[in-house]
């Protein structure tokens, strides 16, 4: 999806759409012709960005770890625009600290949404992409490339979606479904920001070889597709 491909007439859902990447991304699609279906867990803010698209779009509320709300999300979209071309699993959490120190309820959290959401979002949308013989994003993070201390519990998910769609790749491959992954550093996003506010997570990140400037880095670095 980079250049100045037009994208008319093609139905992009995108998940975790209310803010950060995930707004920035439906803008973009948006600005080249898709209607857009946003999914997440804040219905004000989806409601916000809804409203500021070019397009055509909607929005619901579902939580991505929830089979039977995404699969009720999948059939609802369907109806709504008639098709589904693109979906970009993009909903993700984090939590950092020391892993001893770490409240085990979050830690498990991060991988439920991270991980286990995007297997329910694909597992939901996977029927209507393969009519249309779409397209589906993940959105993992070079963290799953240069895992670090005090971000366990994400850099595992974010290793964990960057398997998983490279083995998905190759099982919907020849039923027209392509499968890319989207590698982005740090952004300017509430969740960077929160990890700012631990003395130790922001001198980790201040330390970091990378990234691009945090308000032009939020397309991902790096996307790979079959």
């Amino acid at each position: 999806m980079s250049g100045k491909v037009s994208l008319e007439g093609q139905v992009a859902v995108v998940t975790g759409a209310a803010r950060g990447v995930g707004e920035l991304l439906a803008r973009k699609l948006s600005a080249r012709g898709a209607k857009l279906a946003l999914v997440g867990l804040e219905p004000d803010e989806l409601k916000r960005v809804s409203e500021r698209l070019h397009t055509d779009s909607d929005h619901w509320y579902a939580d991505v770890t929830d089979h039977e709300a995404m699969a009720r999300v999948a059939a609802e979209v369907k109806e709504r625009f008639g098709k589904v071309d693109i979906v970009v699993a993009n909903a993700g959490v984090a939590s950092g600290g020391p892993f001893l120190d770490s409240d085990p309820v979050a830690w498990r959290r991060v991988i439920e949404v991270n991980l286990i959401g995007s297997a329910v979002t694909a597992r939901a949308f996977l029927p209507v992409l393969m009519e249309s013989r779409g397209y589906l994003l993940q959105i993992a993070s070079l963290a799953a490339i240069t895992p670090a201390p005090m971000m366990s519990a994400y850099c595992a998910s974010k290793s964990g979606v960057e398997a998983y769609a490279h083995s998905l790749r190759a099982e919907v491959g020849y039923k027209g479904v392509r499968v890319g992954v989207g590698y982005l550093s740090w952004t300017d996003t509430d969740m960077v920001r929160g990890a700012d506010q631990d003395d130790v997570m922001r001198e980790l990140r201040q330390r970091l070889p990378w990234p691009a400037p945090a308000d032009t880095s939020c397309w991902p670095a790096t996307a790979t597709a079959a």
